[in-house]
């Protein structure tokens, strides 16, 4: 049985909950998110509170349920806060500059590369080597860094790449003669 659906989650001011058969809406200050939910689970909305039951009581109802709560308490979380992911740049060259929807950057290839943001992302660059990608839905602010972060992968020998800002990443020793 899952545990995770039965915390509920509290609403934060200015952020509105509609529940419409198996849809659930959520409106706030950064934005509006819509949730089209599995048939096994039904949401109540009670006040400035929402809670996420299996609609029969039966494992698959409670997994669905636990799903269903982790991306609600996301989407609120996202219309409330927003969500922001950091992205550094290391080698010799490496640039980074947003550019309205696009974000040109040079990481050492024969060209530069021009990426086009999905809607609902925003990217900002700090300085030359750092990137801030944010936006209201979590798992697409967390592709969008992702696929940034593929073009330069961050490598063993030299640690050069694009890499996370809370990422480790492990060194290797170089081949001896």
């Amino acid at each position: 049985m899952s545990r995770v659906a039965k915390s509920p989650i509290t609403l934060p001011k200015g952020v509105e909950v509609k529940v419409d058969g198996q849809k659930l809406a959520v409106k706030g200050t950064k934005g509006a998110m819509e949730f089209e939910v599995n048939p096994l689970v039904e949401f109540v909305v009670e006040g400035d509170v929402l809670s996420v039951r299996p609609r029969e009581e039966s494992p698959k109802g409670w997994s669905q349920a636990g799903t269903a709560r982790a991306v609600a308490a996301n989407m609120v979380t996202g219309v409330a806060e927003g969500f922001e992911r950091k992205l550094e740049l290391v080698g010799v060259g490496y640039r980074a500059q947003a550019q309205g929807k696009v974000l040109n950057l040079s990481l050492g290839f024969s060209h530069p590369i021009a990426f086009e943001l999905p809607e609902g992302i925003t990217a900002e660059t700090p300085s030359q080597t750092e990137i801030v990608i944010r936006g209201t839905d979590k798992q697409l602010v967390g592709q969008v860094a992702a696929n940034v972060r593929s073009f330069r992968p961050p490598e063993p020998y030299k640690g050069k790449g694009v890499r996370y800002a809370d990422e480790y990443v492990r060194r290797k020793e170089a081949k001896k003669k």
